[in-house]
């Protein structure tokens, strides 16, 4: 059983997150058409911003001591009455299939009580298949699914509450 660590990315982390996220936009690429730049690189948004706000939070998820992927939570939110949305979530194809998204999400979810949504574009098939597997042992059964529209892209969005573990 590899060894699964979530801990919260530093300032001088952020570089390691942002070249990641080629890797999670190269994958992106597959259901959202995005371009190369010139030198060979996506071209990401600036993410100074989305870093300076209070409500962003990233994290280094690490297998075994090794980077595996990232994930960030912010409160960017699309469904009213939700306090968290999950920004991100990239797990580096080596480590997919062996539960580490799934505990990242759980742990996620414990530390952060409160009412979340999490979406997926409804094009990523895999994001489609591994959200309606595990949410509901996440939410303990209790979500809602809705149908939005996000930046042209049709997504299914999950709202539920997390409990605080003293409940």
């Amino acid at each position: 059983m590899p060894l699964i660590e979530l801990h919260a990315a530093q300032r001088d982390e952020l570089e390691t997150i942002e070249n990641l996220m080629q890797f999670y936009t190269y994958d992106f690429s597959e259901w959202v058409p995005l371009n190369f730049g010139e030198f060979g690189f996506f071209t990401l948004r600036s993410l100074a911003d989305y870093w300076r706000k209070p409500a962003t939070r990233p994290f280094l998820i690490k297998v075994d001591d090794e980077i595996a992927g990232f994930v960030t939570l912010d409160d960017e939110t699309h469904l009213p009455g939700t306090q968290y949305n999950m920004g991100y979530l990239f797990v580096s194809r080596r480590f997919r299939g062996q539960g580490v998204a799934k505990f990242v999400v759980s742990t996620l979810l414990s530390r952060f009580p409160g009412q979340w949504q999490i979406f997926h574009i409804e094009a990523n098939k895999p994001a489609q298949l591994f959200w309606a597997a595990v949410m509901p042992d996440l939410s303990a059964g209790t979500f809602t699914l809705q149908s939005l529209t996000v930046e042209g892209y049709p997504c299914t969005f999950y709202r539920f509450a997390a409990p605080s573990p003293s409940a």
